[in-house]
């Protein structure tokens, strides 16, 4: 009887505070993580969300549970978050394992923003898949009265009754699937966060998390014989720093609870991006205008230059080698060109190349791109007079064009600042999750690479790996039909020949490209990897085929191949899409045809662009008939990956990039040779649609013009 009249209380206030607000409400600083990783208070979840690109990542400590989480906003409303639940003081089942943990997925959509007279409403779908250890789908309305925060909600599973069933590959939602079970099943939570200031909040919830009921939970049986001493908890929420929060709390009527967290804004640099613009000497002022040109574009981060002047028309070609944004090198290259071209030139035409391949050929006047440069024309206004001109009559520069796509031919003579080689060394971590033999295996060292570039459109790469902290092992037999199930072997090696290969891309007219490689392609595969495509409607889609005949390599012998393996070679064959959506800053990728192993079907990998931050996630589904074994049958290959800018970090531009993917390491199904290029990603964000996009960002330090 008290838990109704105090619903009913709530009720009564939710709606009196919701009539009485004076304006809309945003989700900050009521945006924190709840124990498990999600925005909420301790246990239980409220609507908000985080802020379109943010991420964060933090653990917490609420006996018997330890969690590990992140979550982020990829899109306005919707957040996931993954996370690690450890169970402290149980064993796991298999030897070396240490405690019991369980991985879970979590998802939040924000269905209704909060406006002044109603409140935010979210629905959340937590663990759908697996085992579904913790799982929930809930229904909950947050209504902010600042400096108060009112959330009532109404969950199934975790937050419910009893707990749900598992599902193996499988994916569960009670909510749409069943709805009369999910609301028979399902119970009323509710909270409020006080706001004493912007960097601290208090915190009082109900939770009506029924522990002991919660048998396939492994912490029941030892921990939650009986029900908790309080469904109430209490606690303080600090933020010293934006990025930063701790939280300290009250919890079940008998435990401390500690959550530390720390987020962060994707794509944003942690240090403001300064390139520092070129002055030119004086003593160089009176050099002939091409190695004035020559000797600006070097220092501003170009090689492989060639300027041509005929007359009254100017044309320079070069390659970029700092720009993250093409437009951004464009500019860059505009402004220096414009600044030391001679007096007679009107017009002026810019070739960026990438290692003697035309890439984007751009054309414009002398006047034009000095209004520009002045900021007496808008980026749109310069870009749309360019496109409106009538031709120039110059065999040099050609037809003016906003931006030209289909060029396929560099400017004759010889190249100033040739790029002929280029080396690097970056950190490398890789993480193996869920093994038998453990949890958590990793290896952390360097990985160095010498690229050459003997001719036009070749790379000759070679890559070595050295890892001094190494602890991958696996307790786990690979099947005699291992494909990617026999890597331990691979990766158990301090010293690894990672790449050693020819790669030969070339473009031809209507946009058309074609790469070949050959050579050791990675750790595990050689051979011959071959691929075409073409971008379509100025790159909103590309189109492309593939295909691979490779040989496993042998890991004790750096150049030898394996023998007596279950197949002499292996062959893929895919037909490629990607739709790019420009809006949204989003791309699909579409994989059909055979993998590795000989399954046939399709690879979806959904992507989102931040500032240079690539997110990605795939998922497979393949004819897995053709396996025996019960890891690799029936299963769905997935996984999640991460593409980070150096320019993030130092304070410049730049085009380096560093990846990290996580996946299962224990399947075979659904796996591809890992490509040290693709041209998708070569075609990259030089299309029509995003160089538009990109050239009119207002962002301009991190995309477009000037």
């Amino acid at each position: 009887m008290l838990k109704q009249r105090a619903l009913a209380l709530f009720f009564v206030w939710l709606l009196i505070v919701a009539l009485v607000g004076t304006a809309a409400a945003g989700d900050e600083p009521f945006d924190g993580p709840a124990n498990w990783g999600g925005t909420g208070l301790m246990e239980i979840p409220t609507a908000r969300v985080m802020r379109q690109g943010r991420f964060r990542f933090g653990a917490s400590q609420i006996d018997p549970y330890r969690y590990y989480s992140f979550a982020i906003t990829p899109l306005e409303g919707l957040e996931i978050g993954g996370r690690v639940t450890e169970v402290i003081g149980v064993p796991a089942l298999l030897s070396g394992y240490g405690n019991t943990k369980d991985k879970a997925i979590d998802l939040k959509y924000r269905v209704l923003p909060e406006g002044k007279w109603w409140p935010a409403v979210a629905v959340g779908i937590m663990d759908p898949h697996g085992t579904r250890v913790y799982p929930s789908q809930y229904v909950v309305a947050s209504k902010q009265i600042y400096p108060f925060d009112f959330t009532i909600g109404f969950g199934n599973g975790r937050f419910g009754k009893q707990p749900l069933p598992s599902q193996g590959e499988g994916i569960a939602v009670e909510m749409f699937t069943d709805n009369t079970s999910w609301r028979q099943d399902g119970q009323f939570f509710w909270g409020v966060q006080f706001a004493v200031s912007e960097e601290v909040l208090l915190m009082a919830e109900y939770n009506p998390i029924r522990y002991e009921v919660q048998t396939g939970d492994p912490a029941q049986a030892k921990y939650f014989t009986e029900a908790v001493p309080s469904k109430y908890n209490f606690g303080l929420r600090w933020r010293p720093w934006s990025w930063l929060e701790t939280d300290l709390s009250w919890q079940r009527g008998n435990q401390i609870g500690v959550n530390l967290s720390a987020a962060f804004d994707l794509g944003v640099p942690m240090i403001p991006l300064y390139d520092q613009p070129y002055r030119e000497k004086p003593e160089h002022r009176l050099s002939p205008a091409e190695e004035r040109i020559t000797r600006g574009l070097e220092a501003t981060g170009f090689s492989d230059i060639i300027v041509r002047k005929d007359g009254d028309a100017l044309a320079v070609e070069a390659r970029n080698d700092k720009y993250y944004y093409t437009p951004r090198a464009l500019s860059v290259m505009l402004r220096v060109v414009a600044d030391l071209a001679p007096a007679e030139v009107r017009e002026i035409r810019l070739i960026l190349s990438d290692n003697g391949i035309p890439v984007v050929a751009m054309t414009t006047t002398r006047e034009d791109a000095g209004l520009f440069l002045a900021d007496k024309l808008t980026a749109a206004e310069f870009l749309r007079l360019n496109r409106d001109r009538a031709p120039i009559n110059s065999e040099l520069i050609g037809a003016l064009s906003l931006f030209n796509l289909d060029v396929t031919q560099g400017l004759p003579g010889k190249k100033l600042n040739r790029e002929w080689w280029d080396y690097g060394i970056r950190p490398s971590f890789r993480m193996f999750l869920n093994d038998p033999s453990g949890f958590f295996k990793y290896r952390f060292g360097m990985r160095g690479w010498v690229s050459l570039y003997p001719w036009s459109g070749g790379t000759f790469v070679t890559g070595l790996e050295w890892y001094p902290f190494n602890t991958v092992s696996s307790s786990n037999a690979p099947p005699a039909t291992a494909v990617r199930t026999d890597l331990v072997p691979y990766q158990q090696n301090k010293e690894v020949l990672g790449v050693l290969m020819l790669d030969q891309i070339e473009k031809f007219p209507w946009q058309i490209h074609g790469r070949l490689a050959t050579g050791l392609l990675e750790v595990q595969f050689a051979g011959i990897d071959a691929e075409v495509a073409r971008p379509f409607f100025g790159g909103r889609l590309m189109l492309g085929l593939s295909g691979s005949v490779v040989k496993k390599r042998d890991p004790d012998r750096a150049l030898g191949l394996k023998e007596n393996d279950f197949r002499d070679r292996y062959e893929t064959a895919f037909v490629n899409t990607r739709l790019n959506l420009p809006e949204v800053e989003a791309a699909i990728d579409l994989k059909m045809g055979q993998f590795l192993a000989g399954d046939r079907g399709t690879r979806i990998t959904l992507s989102k662009f931040f500032n240079g931050v690539v997110l990605s996630a795939w998922y497979s589904e393949t004819n897995t008939d053709l396996f025996t074994d019960n890891f690799n049958r029936g299963y769905h290959d997935k996984g999640v990956s991460v593409t980070i800018p150096l320019r993030l970090f130092g304070g410049t531009d730049s085009k380096t990039s560093y990846g990290f993917g996580v996946s299962p390491w224990t399947r075979d199904v659904a796996q591809d040779i890992d490509h040290f290029n693709t041209l998708f990603d070569y075609i990259g964000r030089n299309t029509d649609t995003y160089l538009k996009k990109d050239a009119l960002s207002r962002d301009y330090r991190n995309a477009g013009f000037k």
